[in-house]
């Protein structure tokens, strides 16, 4: 039996672009022989040091508290509690536009089955060291210039190459999931490839 290619995937709850690509990566899990690693970054380290705007600023001190459950989630009970937290976070967040409220993340932790008391840990400081870590290594993989989400694959020679995205809208599924990660792949193992893009015309279509 052959050996799952391995996909590190960063994200921040908070973003709806990482929430499409995080749907399918696991759209493509179910075609392709691959296993998902998931890591958390942050969109308010991100930024904290940028000059942005000020309501995007404010914004942005929304996005702690589920970055900060999720990281003592996983430092807590392991890394396997990380991805069904974050399907359960970003169900509410976005499918059920109940957006990152201390409500919405208390009832995704019951959702995934995780204490309560987690809850605790959105206004605690008590693991952003490893929050930061976290986030670093996937920002040191891809650059300082991108946001969530970062993924991380095989290139050529089996060494791991790091890019932001595939940004997609909607998800796409079944056989066309599977081309999408098989050019991810291709796009991969050619040396020196860094970058294909094009304006946005369309938001995020959770279906």
């Amino acid at each position: 039996m052959s050996e799952k290619t391995p996909v590190d995937f960063w994200f921040d709850p908070l973003c709806p672009w990482a929430w499409m690509t995080s749907r399918w990566v696991l759209e493509v899990q179910k075609v392709r022989d691959i296993e998902v690693r998931w890591h958390v970054m942050s969109l308010a380290v991100l930024n904290e040091d940028k000059d942005i705007p000020e309501e995007y600023r404010e914004a942005l001190a929304k996005a702690w508290a589920p970055v900060r459950v999720v990281i003592a989630a996983q430092q807590k009970h392991g890394d396997e509690v990380v991805g069904p937290l974050y399907t359960a976070l970003g169900t509410r967040f976005h499918n059920q536009g109940e957006g990152p409220t201390r409500e919405a993340i208390a009832a995704a932790l019951d959702d995934a089955g995780l204490p309560a008391d987690l809850i605790d840990h959105a206004d605690s400081d008590t693991y952003d060291k490893e929050l930061r870590a976290s986030h670093k290594e996937g920002i040191d993989k891809v650059g300082q210039e991108v946001g969530t989400p970062v993924i991380a694959v095989p290139g050529a020679d089996g060494e791991q190459i790091a890019f932001f995205g595939p940004v997609v809208t909607p998800a796409p599924k079944g056989e066309e999931a599977a081309k999408l990660w098989d050019g991810t792949l291709m796009v991969a193992s050619i040396p020196g490839f860094y970058e294909i893009k094009r304006t946005r015309t369309q938001g995020p279509v959770f279906d």
